[in-house]
This record gives C-alpha cells, structure tokens and sequence, in this order.
C-alpha cells in the first residue's frame, strides 16, 4: 500500500469555510452556465434578520439567481429557543438541527449563511430585554465582523427598528443592530482586533424590506407612501431551470422541516418591496446596485479578466462545455494577481467550481470508517479524474495551507481514466473532536462563547481532515481540496455519505436525564458506555456531592470492539435536605478521563450531525406526593414529558391518536395531550369525541398548548376556550394565585409561589384569552410593563371529570428538572381524588 509520503501526508485543517460532508455536486450544463455569469457579477446583498426562517427566500433567490450577485444572510441566532416538529430536541440540539436546515435552504437559493454568538434564548417581547441577555457588544461585534468579512454593497433588513413591542424582540434587535452597524463598520477604531482578519468597509445602502404584514393589512398597505420604496418584481421564470423563482424559494423554505414551514411555490409576477433607510439614495427605484461598478472593471487589473470571462460566458458551448477551460484558465491565473485580496478570495473559488465543473473533474478522499479516535490509523480512498479532452496532469496531494509539504507526482489524467490510490494515516492526538464549534465552551443564557476570531460567523460544524489535489492545466497549476468523507451503499437509498467524525475513545451517556428522590430511598442510575475504538479498558464512575452517596464507586468494563456498549448500574441515595444536584459520568481509559456524552441527530433532509455534550443528569431530592394514576401520553410536536413523568413512578402509556377508543381509554385515569397536539395531530379530530366522553365518565384529561393557528378541531374544550398569542416570557414573573382554595393548589402537594422559581426560558405561551364561565382559572402573571395574563392554568369540571387547558411551558421545565413544575403537574394528574 503505497503512502503519499513518508511523514503525515494529510494536513488537519480548520478549514474557516462551509466544510461539511455531503454528496458531491454534478453540475449540468446549465447550472456552470449560471455560475459563469455569477463569476462576472462583482456585486454583493447581505440580508439580515434573527433566526432560521426569517429569511426572504423569495428575495434571497431573485437577488442571486435573477440579479447573479453573492447573496448572504446573517441569522443572529440558530433558532435554540424554538419548538421542534419533527423529534424531540429543543434547546442547542434544535439549534444544531435548524443550522443545518439553513445550510440546505442556501444550497437551494444560491445563498450563503452565517451566524452570530447570539443563543436564541426564547421569545422575548421588545428590544431592551433582547439587548440585555445577549451582550449587546459581542453581537454588534459580529454584524460588523460579518460586514467586514462579505463586504456587501446593499444590506437589507428583514424588520423594522422603529417597531420595538410590536413583534419578537429579536426581530427588531437585529434590525437595530444592522443599523447601528451600518454606521459604524468603517471605522478602523470600533473593533480594531478584526482588522488583523479583515478591512473596513462602507457598504453603499441599507433597507427595510417591508410588506403589507408591518402595515396590519394589505388596503392598509396599498394606500401606504411608497415613494421612498424600491419595487421589485421577483416573480422571474428561469426557462432554463424550469421553475419560477418563487418555486425555487419554496423549496428553500421547505427546509425548515422543523418548524413546519414546508411551503408550495406559486408562479406569475410577484412584488416585493424595499424601504431606503440610509446611504446613497436610488435615482433608478429597480437597481439595487446603481452607481456601483459590479463589472470586473471594480477592481484594479480586472479589466482583462472581464473581457475573457465575458466571451466565455457568450461562446459558452452546453453541449461542451470544456471549450470554456482554455480561457477559464487564463482567467484563472490572472485573478491570482489580483491586489484586491477580499474580490481575489471569491472569485478563486468560484472559478476553481467552475473549471472542474466543465472539465468533469472529479475528487474524492474516503475513509474506510465513519468515526475514528485521535492517534488512530486511518485508511483513505483517493480517486481524481478528468472527463475532458483537455490535457491535465495531477501533480501533487497533500498539504493544502503552505503547498510545500505536498507529494509531487507526475500522473497524466486521460480523459475518463480515473486515478485511484489507498493511502494510511495516523491522526496525531491533539486532532480536535467533532462538534459544534459554539458549543465547545459553556456560555450565557444570551450568548454562545466564540473566543476565536476567525471562527465567529461559521455557519458549520469545523472538520479537520482535508486533502488537497494539485493539477496541472495547460500549464497552471491549480489546488483543488476535498473534504475526507465516509461513503457506503445502502440497498434502499443507494450511496449514502456522511461525514467522518473525530469520537472520544469512549463516550458514556445517563439513562435519565432527570431523577426524582421523593423519598430516602436509594434509585438506580444506569450509565452507558461506548467504545469508541477497538479494545479498550477501564473504570466508570459517578460524580456527586459529598452528601449524596453512589454504590459502588466505580465498576470496571472491557469492551472489544469499536461502537460495543456496556452498561454500569449504581445505586444513588439522596441527601436528606431538599436539593437539586448534577451527577456527572466519568470514564476512565488509560489515565485518561472522557466525561462526554455522544449524541447523534439523524434526518432525512439534513446530514448527520454528532454533537458532544457533558456526560450529566440532573437530581432532585423535593418533598412530593404523587398518587397512582395510569397514564396514557398522545404525542404532539415531541417532547419528552412522558419520560418524566416515569420518573416520578407513573405508568405512562405513549398512544397513537388514530388508537383511540372507548375501550383502549378505559384502563387509563389521565390522558395527557402533548405540546401543539391539536395542530400536528388529524386524527384528533375524529376522536375528540371519545376523549371528552373520556372525562364525562370521571377521568382527567390535560390539554397542553396549542397555536392558534390551524387547529384541527375547533373543540378541542368541552366548553368554548379561545387560544391567543399571550404569553409570559418572563420565567422569573410574579405568579398569582387566582383560586389559592382550588385542589390543584392543594392536593396532594401544597403548592407555593416557590414553587415557581427557578423556572426556565419562559414561564408559558398561547394562553387562552377568553374562556367560558366553566373554566377556573388558577394563576395569574404577566411581563414587566403588561396587563394580567390569566389563561395559564384553567380547569372545569365536565360530567364526572375534570379537563385542563394549560399553557405553562412543562415541556421545558420537567426536562430540565424544575422541582416546582413536578409538584404542580402530580396535583394536576391527581385531580378530582
């Protein structure tokens, strides 16, 4: 087996770009048609908002495909604090999912993406409470950074800043700090340290892309001022594609899977609209880019170049397009000479796409596993070829920052004659691990922590194994890098890729993420652990303050092969004293200690992703009655409410909706509804009928929120119960006993306005507004500065039973262990004993 030199061949890279394993683009002749006229558009649109699905991709499209210009969007945030359709993940994990639905949307759109350190937090109601929970500095610092870094000539914002109050506070803070921004991104004195990375930079003009929704309505809209508006009509038809840009722009929204905005496309003319806030103002209100050169003439010594890019792009010959590469490649060599370093940067890569994209030529460098420890011996597939007439040579693979540590080679790549090798390498032990960049180090509730420059804004996960391939084209060598990759058949899906993930040499995860001690009884905690290559040795331990105690201390294990699980079971007894602890897995192999927890997201529409988390659970010893109910679950949007609730020793039953009947109910004394059920769930319903029945005969059933919006029954409530968009944001709010004598309040737990504190990211949300007189509410709250909110807990007794509406966000306390919304949720079961 030959090696490619004789020292490590392969260079780990932090590669600052998209790096990601995904299945190798093909493009048609179409498709490098268009990338050929974007490589002659020297103009760029940085479109800023929020969150993942904020975005105008409707815009976003028309600006990239229809105008050809590099087209970003800077989402604030990764979308943490949202609800999650499609599984149970919420918090970073959904994060972590939502950024790469984004990625996916641009792949669709033409868009590039980038991010801030900002962690979406939850809704927040204005500006003032946003800018306080992220440091309002660091993320300003990163809409200037991101600024500098793209060098856009037209920003766009997707909200307006004149509006705090009246739309998420996120929403109106990124507008606030685009502006801001705006201002002040030129000046070499604000944010110094980046210009060590980067220039300043003006960009020419900002504005508010506004519709009829910030109006209140379309003949409100219609009858607005538009003189200071730009219209645009984004409903082109790309005959050559065979959509319209609306129908491209759906299939971009339709990413967002995990948040339900799959979207239909529609066709025909469509306006949008763009209010001018700063700059230089538009003599001509449909050119964006008027008085910009966005022709090659922009940059010193690129006349030339545009004069060949702009035949090729004339003489462009679909049927081959390798005619191109001749002049492509002259252009090519021309561009690297270029003084504009930022407009060099670009246009390398683009042309370097494109001249492989003529000349079909084709890299790939894949392992032989899809996980793989640090210090390991890994085997790597290189493949190269050229299915062009045009003579190359490949002439070096290696190293790809310093191009000096590369293999020289003299391989003549024939046309349609690939070039295969097998190569060994062994990973050196100070290689990083997989993950989430952002979630390396522990942050604030507002903030990811990013301590490195260069990495703030990425939108992706960093992956480090990176060949590069030199070849040589009619006398110009021209790098090319791949990202190492795994790739195998499936028998349904055919080839499949995913990436190639650096793993621990041994990860180990809790069973539970929550464990309830109502009693001095000891509990057992069983913990996992996995190998993360062949034949490893050692201990696994618990970790846990001094006034708890763990039988045994640590337990041995052995396990011979790579992904083989083992499971270690402790007894934990609690502390006497009401408290809530993290217990904390340690692994032990070899003197080293490994304490984290692997976990792997796996859909269809986005690839794998491996994030590492800290091996915890968490423990709470809480003085709590609970009676012996039997429970049947009917999932909604997911959550992981039904685990809890084992937890504090139900039997729960997690049913189907379509399984509803009379009979299956009749051996249940709850029915619980999860999150959004009644927007996610058809079969409801049908079967709302038999739930009600279901309470009429004495049982209890508890209803948990819903949006407004699409509900499948419009009774879901025996009496009539109208849903809002009321909610209290604040988890920290003043809570009010409305019926302090009520027996939710009372039995079998006496709850407290303590029992409240401690609550996370937000207190509830979609709290009815208006309610028939059956109802009871219970609790009263309300943000700072707004009127009582009363629909958060209401209660009526129906026939025999009672039914529940409650829009407290139990969904996110149990699962973070809230002690006081355990004790609340056993009275709510408990009631009508």
């Amino acid at each position: 087996m030959q090696k490619l030199y004789k020292s490590v061949i392969l260079f780990l890279l932090v590669s600052f770009q998209i790096g990601f394993a995904q299945r190798p683009t093909k493009p048609t002749s179409v498709e490098i048609y268009h990338q050929i006229q974007k490589l002659n558009f020297l103009g760029s649109v940085l479109y800023i908002a929020a969150h993942p699905d904020d975005e105008n991709t409707r815009l976003i499209s028309y600006l990239s495909n229809d105008k050809k210009a590099r087209t970003g969007y800077l989402s604030l945030t990764r979308g943490d604090g949202g609800q999650n359709l499609i599984g149970t993940e919420l918090r970073e994990l959904l994060g972590v999912i939502r950024t790469q639905e984004l990625i996916e949307a641009r792949k669709i759109d033409g868009g590039e993406q980038f991010f801030s350190r900002a962690n979406d937090f939850g809704f927040s109601k204005n500006p003032t409470e946003t800018l306080e929970i992220w440091d309002k500095n660091q993320v300003l610092s990163d809409v200037v950074w991101a600024i500098r870094k793209f060098q856009p000539d037209v920003i766009i914002n997707r909200f307006d800043h004149r509006s705090p109050g009246t739309t998420h506070g996120h929403h109106t803070a990124s507008a606030m700090l685009s502006l801001e921004a705006f201002d002040i991104v030129n000046n070499k004195t604000i944010y110094p340290e980046q210009l060590k990375y980067v220039s300043t930079w003006q960009p020419k003009r900002i504005f508010f892309n506004t519709s009829w929704w910030f109006y209140g309505s379309k003949e409100k809209f219609e009858k607005a001022d538009k003189s200071t508006q730009t219209k645009l009509n984004i409903g082109t038809y790309y005959q050559s594609l065979g959509k319209s840009n609306q129908e491209i722009a759906a299939l971009s929204r339709s990413c967002h899977q995990s948040q339900g905005f799959g979207n239909t496309g529609t066709r025909g003319e469509e306006d949008e609209y763009l209010e001018f806030l700063k700059g230089e103002k538009l003599n001509d209100n449909t050119n964006l880019f008027e008085g910009i050169d966005t022709s090659w003439n922009r940059v010193q010594g690129g006349k030339t170049i545009g004069d060949i890019l702009n035949a090729v792009e004339k003489n462009f010959d679909f049927k081959n397009p390798s005619a191109s590469i001749p002049e492509l490649v002259k252009a090519y060599a021309l561009i690297q000479n270029l003084s504009d370093k930022h407009w060099k940067e670009v246009k390398t890569e683009e042309i370097k796409k494109i001249i492989a994209a003529c000349a079909g030529l084709y890299f790939e460098a894949v392992a032989d596993v899809q996980e793989i420890t640090p210090d390991s011996p890994l085997k790597i597939k290189l493949e190269v070829i050229n299915r062009s007439s045009i003579p190359m040579k490949l002439t070096g693979i290696g190293a790809i920052p310093t191009y000096e540590t590369k293999e020289k080679k003299i391989i003549d790549l024939k046309n349609n004659v690939p070039f295969t090798e097998t190569t060994s390498l062994n990973l050196n032990n100070t290689i990083d691990y997989t993950n989430a960049y952002w979630l390396n180090q522990v942050g604030t509730d507002g903030m990811y922590r990013v301590d490195e420059q260069e990495k703030i804004g990425l939108p992706d996960v960093i992956r480090q194994v990176t060949v590069g391939f030199w070849i040589e084209i009619l006398g110009v060598e021209i790098p090319f890098d791949r990202k190492v990759v795994y790739k195998y058949n499936d028998d349904v899906k055919g080839e499949v890729y995913q990436p190639l993930d650096i793993v621990p040499v041994a990860t180990s995860t809790i069973a539970e993420k929550v464990y309830i001690f109502n009693n001095d009884r000891s509990k057992t905690v069983t913990v996992k652990v996995k190998a993360g290559k062949d034949k490893i040795a050692g201990n696994v331990k618990l970790q846990l303050p001094e006034n708890w105690s763990v039988s045994p201390v640590e337990i041995p294990f052995s396990l011979d092969r790579k992904g083989e699980e083992v499971l270690a079971v402790f007894n934990v007894s609690p502390s006497k004293e009401i408290s809530e602890i993290e217990i904390k897995s340690i692994v032990t192999v070899d003197n080293q200690i490994f304490d984290k927890e692997k976990i792997d997201i796996n859909y269809p529409h986005i690839y794998k992703q491996m994030v590492l988390k800290p091996a915890v659970a968490n423990a709470i010893r809480l003085k709590i009655k609970t009676k012996s109910e039997k429970i049947a679950y009917i999932m909604g949007a997911g959550d992981e409410i039904p685990k809890s609730l084992q937890q504090m020793g139900y039997e729960v039953e997690i049913i189907k909706a379509e399984a509803i009947s009379a009979e299956k109910l009749s051996s249940f004394d709850v029915v619980i509804t999860g999150i959004r059920a009644y927007n996610v769930v058809n079969a409801l319903a049908y079967k709302q009928k038999i739930l009600l029945d279901f309470v009429k005969n004495g049982k209890t059933m508890i209803v948990q929120y819903n949006t407004l919006d699409d509900l499948v029954s419009k009774e879901m409530a025996p009496f009539p119960l109208k849903i809002s968009r009321d909610r209290v944001t604040e988890e920290d709010a003043d809570v009010r006993f409305l019926a302090p004598n009520h027996p939710v309040l009372n039995y079998p737990n006496k709850i407290t306005i303590d029992d409240f504190k401690g609550w996370k990211q937000e207190q509830g949300l979609y709290y009815p507004s208006e309610w028939d007189k059956a109802f009871t509410p219970i609790l009263s709250a309300n943000d700072t500065g707004e009127k009582p909110k009363d629909g958060a807990l209401l209660i009526a007794k129906y026939g025999k039973g009672n039914y529940i509406y409650t829009g407290l966000s139990f969904f996110r306390e149990l699962p973070e262990g809230v002690s006081g919304a355990f004790r609340l949720i056993a009275n709510m079961i408990a009631i009508g004993k």
